[in-house]
């Protein structure tokens, strides 16, 4: 089940983040603070960590989500990868909380970790 952050904070960013930690995401396997990664975007924005998303090529791996309104205006889901440094992270919280995906424009630094998940390579037997 996916934890979700407190109520002020989903008040104050339209959009959420979705957090891969499980087999690769998050583990020793990629270097970095994992922890204090998704408590600095818990402090900032709206989070969900989930189990793995099937595309541990890209660990660590975030999912921007828009925001009910403007996913209905058609903005879909804006996949993440490589997202490893707080520099990054600081990115994806500024763009979050200015609204997200079809609500604010992605920084031009995010086009850097931006993939498609349905071509980052599905293993076998998954997906």
């Amino acid at each position: 089940m996916p934890e979700s952050t407190t109520p002020a904070a989903t008040a104050s960013a339209p959009s959420r983040v979705t957090v891969c930690r499980d087999c690769c995401c998050g583990t020793v396997k990629v270097p970095g603070d994992h922890r204090a990664q998704t408590a600095r975007l818990r402090s900032a924005v709206p989070v969900r960590v989930s189990e793995c998303l099937d595309v541990c090529e890209q660990a660590n791996v975030i999912v921007v989500q828009p925001s009910a309104e403007a996913r209905r205006a058609g903005a879909r889901p804006v996949w993440l990868g490589l997202v490893n440094d707080s520099e990054a992270t600081e990115d994806v919280i500024a763009w979050v909380s200015a609204g997200g995906p079809g609500a604010a424009p992605m920084p031009e630094i995010l086009d850097l970790y931006a993939f498609d998940p349905g071509a980052a390579g599905r293993r076998p037997g998954r997906g």
